[in-house]
């Protein structure tokens, strides 16, 4: 859906708020932390420090603020006081804020402590998916140019792209039209145009794409228990390009890249 000028107003509010937590993250060692406890950090932020609502918490009766994915899980994974983030690891964070009445969607893949070159290169790949997606986004263009782009450099990289999950319209709702896939061709879809909002988060893989959802009816797992990486971010289709209403402070050398 659309958004009109004051309602993206409100979106940016979310956005810079949202962007916060993760500055916050920055300056946490994970290393140690159980993925409970930095679910209960990010609940107390949100709530205290930016007089805000965590979205995740309620939303299809899920329980908690925040998914943590460590190593081979994709996405969707459940806080846990048993589950220890060690140094080697690396743990997507998913996190959703909501301020006025909209809602913000982002989420990025940390690297804990001395992690391997494989999985260094992964997340990288990982972050640049995202942003030659991002970089794709214009009044004009297509939804599958998006996805195109994020799947030629997964590719070209020698991995994988999760399909069985995408990016999507966000604004009053978590979930709202359309679907942007993480994969496809130049040329299809619907067209973009200025106030759209939505989010771009690729899921890639060190091997298979093939996935598979656990037990709890949540974590969801690489099926030959490879790596997997997450990056996201909510955009809205500008009158030039795109303004990325998540975005972080140590990121604007990436948006220059990837006009």
């Amino acid at each position: 859906m659309v958004k009109t000028p004051d309602e993206l107003a409100l979106m940016r509010i979310s956005g810079r708020l949202l962007a916060s937590v993760f500055e916050m993250l920055d300056g946490q060692d994970l290393a140690g932390m159980s993925t409970l406890q930095v679910n209960d950090l990010v609940d107390r932020f949100i709530t205290d420090d930016l007089a805000a609502r965590p979205a995740s918490k309620g939303q299809y009766g899920y329980e908690h603020v925040l998914h943590c994915s460590v190593n081979h899980v994709v996405c969707h994974g459940v806080p846990s006081r048993r589950e220890i983030i060690r140094t080697g690891d690396i743990v997507n964070f998913d996190i959703t804020l909501e301020k006025n009445g909209f809602i913000a969607d982002s989420s990025k893949t940390y690297l804990v402590g001395d992690a391997s070159p494989a999985a260094r290169r992964l997340v990288r790949v990982a972050r640049e998916a995202m942003w030659k997606g991002i970089g794709q986004v214009r009044p004009g263009a297509h939804l599958g140019d998006i996805g195109a782009a994020i799947e030629r450099h997964a590719k070209k990289n020698g991995c994988s792209v999760v399909r069985e999950y995408c990016g999507h319209g966000i604004g009053r709702e978590m979930h709202e039209e359309p679907q942007v896939l993480n994969f496809g061709r130049a040329g299809t879809g619907p067209k973009l145009r200025e106030g759209m909002v939505f989010t771009i988060e690729p899921m890639i893989n060190q091997g298979t794409r093939k996935v598979s959802t656990e037990e709890d009816g949540w974590t969801v797992v690489t099926d030959d228990r490879k790596l997997s990486a997450q990056f996201e971010h909510t955009v809205a289709v500008t009158e030039t390009g795109v303004d990325v209403l998540t975005l972080r402070r140590d990121e604007t050398r990436f948006l220059a890249r990837s006009a």
